[in-house]
């Protein structure tokens, strides 16, 4: 089968781009946590945001990363707020600062604080937009936001964008999903409408961090996933002519993040990816070129297609897929294991996260 990811939603990079990101041992995106603070309580948080943690980065020091980013031959820097980014009172400084080095931006956001300014200033700066939406129905996305009358406010910050001209070639606009208990019927009626609108459709499984811990009703089974990821698949082949292969941890999206980025958290803490929240260095004391350099973990995930173990290291889709790292992580304490999540892996077994309290830097 030929695969056809570019088509379906351009927002990562060439193999021929990251071979070569990993020859000169630089970067192709950093994504960047700007405060934990967030207007809603989403029970399925990977960061269980909602307030400030202590002595986050400043503004000036927000900026230098980018710099340092930017001299790796980052491309693209993807504002994760780590919170909602909106609420980040330097947001629209960041946004001009990164639009005028040339570099492309993403930025993940609830929407619910959007207004048509700054809409406006993030079409003009040609940033691609992913909105978190769970559900069509408002009830749901109200429980699952945490927060009572967060689908209108979501609905009405989604109309800004749309008015701002979103989405277009310059600024694509996505929306994120994580497929769940509460929502998983509606996932192809969703999917339907977002590729019908030229959205980009960002489906993922829940990573079992967080809040998500918590609430155990969430969860649904790797068959159940399995399924729904198959029947994207035959949507989007049948109706959209887009081919893909059905694996986790993102529908028609294969994660090769290890290879050429890694995560600034609000504290200056550099992580593999969010899913990995194992800090091996922290940008306040060392320069992210020396941080990514000598740690062994990030150098281990550079080279993951060498380092992985079980299931996923034999598994047919190796060549191109290396399980969710996150979910190995979050579940078997081994970032290198085969991926429990993974309905393709027949021997492993779901499990509590191996580290109960939060990891210490490791070098």
């Amino acid at each position: 089968m030929t695969l056809n990811y570019e088509v379906i939603h351009g927002l990562d990079f060439t193999n021929e781009e990251i071979t070569a990101c990993l020859k000169r041992q630089g970067l192709l995106s950093l994504e960047l946590e700007f405060s934990k603070a967030c207007n809603l309580k989403c029970i399925y948080c990977y960061a269980n945001a909602g307030n400030p943690l202590p002595d986050e980065l400043p503004l000036a020091q927000i900026k230098d990363v980018i710099d340092q980013a930017a001299e790796l031959g980052a491309k693209k820097i993807i504002l994760i707020g780590g919170g909602e980014p909106l609420m980040y009172e330097g947001l629209e400084s960041v946004v001009e600062y990164i639009h005028k080095k040339g570099l492309h931006q993403n930025i993940f956001t609830n929407a619910m604080l959007l207004t048509k300014e700054i809409a406006g200033l993030l079409f003009k700066c040609g940033v691609s937009v992913v909105v978190k939406h769970n559900s069509n129905i408002p009830e749901i996305q109200d429980r699952l936001a945490g927060v009572k009358g967060a689908y209108d406010k979501i609905k009405q910050g989604f109309e800004y964008l749309l008015e701002a001209g979103y989405p277009n070639g310059k600024g694509q606009l996505c929306i994120q999903t994580v497929i769940c208990r509460q929502n998983i019927k509606e996932i192809p009626d969703m999917w339907i409408w977002a590729r019908e609108r030229g959205i980009i459709p960002y489906f993922e499984i829940i990573t079992n961090q967080g809040r998500a811990k918590e609430h155990k009703e969430l969860q649904v089974s790797n068959e159940e996933i399995r399924k729904i990821f198959e029947e994207l698949e035959y949507i989007d082949e049948t109706r959209f002519g887009n081919k893909w292969s059905p694996h986790p941890t993102i529908a028609s999206f294969t994660c090769k993040r290890h290879l050429y980025s890694c995560l600034v958290n609000s504290q200056g803490y550099i992580q593999p990816c969010t899913g990995i929240d194992m800090p091996v260095g922290n940008v306040r004391h060392e320069k992210l070129k020396d941080i990514l350099k000598k740690s062994p973990v990030i150098q281990k995930l550079r080279n993951i297609y060498a380092n992985i173990q079980g299931e996923c290291k034999e598994c047919e889709f190796a060549f191109d897929c290396y399980g969710c790292r996150g979910n190995a992580y979050q579940l078997t304490g081994n970032f290198l294991a085969s991926d429990p999540a993974c309905w393709l892996n027949k021997k492993a077994k779901k499990a509590e996260p191996a580290h109960a309290n939060p990891p210490h830097v490791c070098q």
